[in-house]
């Protein structure tokens, strides 16, 4: 239970990452683990797919170096749904920290 606890508070750090700037694999296990969530990439890409299919994310691949490099953004509905998650977190804030 702990894990999946954890693991919506990634899925709602990576929709506002995406809402703020496109990103990319690599660049989100590194801002995670600034804030201790510490992802593999066999846990990380699955739930970029899920939220994609979801309609949340939308993805382009472009070329980085010589290798191809997916990066996300956040879609219409993925916004619609953060900011109702936003108000959520909002509303539990206030009932169990203040």
């Amino acid at each position: 239970m702990i894990r999946d606890i954890e693991l919506a508070f990634i899925k709602i750090h990576i929709l506002y990452h995406a809402d703020k700037e496109r990103v990319f694999g690599i660049g989100l296990m590194q801002e995670l683990a600034e804030h201790d969530y510490f992802i593999s990439p066999g846990t990380l890409y699955p739930i970029l797919n899920k939220l994609e299919n979801d309609g949340l994310l939308i993805s382009e691949k472009e070329t980085v170096d010589h290798k191809q490099r997916k990066y996300y953004t956040i879609t219409e509905s993925g916004k619609s749904f953060l900011n109702d998650m936003k108000n959520r977190i909002h509303e539990l804030y206030k009932e169990v920290v203040s």
